[in-house]
């Protein structure tokens, strides 16, 4: 999720050739950080910098001028909790605005604007275009809403405010390690938590999946397309994307249904509110026998979990191992579906 603030009294830092980036003023900041002023702290990323082979122009440049963010720290502690079991909100309003009309003929555009390169990726990665489309028109509206924060700024103030220090100091050192590739610093911007580029990764995930999709050398997932897709494709392999295999389909099941015969006897280590709406694993032949009906072809030896959002009545999902995959990406139930039903309409 991208998300864009205007505030005022407002300063300007510039950080490359005909870019400036906007600069809140810090002080109410240092009331909520670390006890070590943050210029010291900024001095300990440096030096680990320095013993990690980043040049130390690529950390001067990087580094000169900032000032802690006190938004970033406000938005970063702000963030919404988890539903719970008794009250999760319905899917089918979320699926009514983020699988509406635009995104979806936008999605379809996008598909049949790039034919040949998406079908080189499903052929060399297993992932099928529909899905890296649907990826790209959610995270950032194919290319239009990326976000606008310095990511150095943003990385080293939530390093230095110290309520996740490892997590964003490891951020701050990989965009350090990618900037020092050759990527300006106004180029090098993003969500305040410091995601970027058209799919979004976090600067480790850049180091380790962003892959050169068209052959010059450089993975660009600001602007080219080619690099942008290669690199979502690459993602999901790494997570186990399964060739050949659909994300799920929607299922018919029995009058009286009752799902609780079927839920989960552990729990997920991660994200477990996510995974607890899932019933157990059973192939798609052992559904059947229990009268469930997909609507579309799935083989029946395809291990499936069945999902009912919004509860008994209404409609239900055999999902594979491949939305799992998805959750990787976001591990959001909503944001899963919305990505495999936005998926299904654009090559429809």
């Amino acid at each position: 999720m991208n998300l864009r603030f205007a505030f005022p009294a407002l300063a300007l830092l510039t950080i490359g050739p005909g870019a400036t980036l906007l600069v809140h003023p810090a002080p109410a900041v240092a009331q909520m950080g670390s006890a070590q002023s943050f210029d010291a702290y900024l001095e300990t990323l440096k030096a680990r910098a320095r013993a990690e082979g980043v040049s130390e122009a690529t950390i001067e440049r990087m580094t000169a001028g900032l000032t802690p963010n006190d938004r970033v720290i406000l938005l970063d502690r702000n963030q919404p909790g988890s539903g719970t079991s008794s009250g999760f909100p319905r899917l089918s309003p979320y699926i009514a605005t983020h699988v509406n009309s635009e995104r979806i003929n936008t999605g379809r555009r996008v598909y049949r604007d790039y034919p040949g390169a998406l079908a080189a990726i499903e052929q060399q990665y297993g992932v099928p275009g529909a899905i890296i489309v649907a990826i790209f028109g959610h995270e950032t509206s194919y290319g239009r809403v990326k976000g606008d924060f310095d990511l150095a700024r943003s990385l080293a103030t939530l390093a230095w405010e110290g309520r996740r220090r490892e997590l964003f100091a490891n951020e701050f050192i990989a965009l350090l390690k990618i900037a020092d590739r050759g990527f300006a610093r106004y180029e090098l911007v993003g969500s305040y938590a410091g995601a970027f580029g058209n799919p979004q990764f976090l600067p480790s995930v850049y180091l380790r999946l962003a892959t050169d999709g068209d052959g010059d050398g450089r993975a660009d997932i600001f602007a080219n397309r080619a690099d942008t897709f290669a690199s979502i494709a690459n993602y999901f392999r790494d997570a186990g994307w399964r060739r050949g295999e659909p994300w799920g389909v929607r299922a018919s099941v029995p009058e009286g249904f009752n799902p609780d015969l079927y839920r989960h006897r552990l729990a997920a280590p991660v994200c477990p509110r996510v995974h607890e709406r899932h019933s157990q694993w059973k192939t798609v032949r052992e559904w059947r026998s229990l009268g469930v009906t997909p609507f579309r072809t799935i083989a029946d030896d395809t291990l499936a979990t069945i999902f009912q959002p919004d509860g008994p009545g209404t409609p239900a999902w055999l999902l594979t191992g491949n939305y799992r995959v998805i959750l990787e990406y976001n591990c959001s139930n909503y944001y899963a579906m919305s990505v495999g039903l936005l998926a299904d309409e654009i090559v429809n």
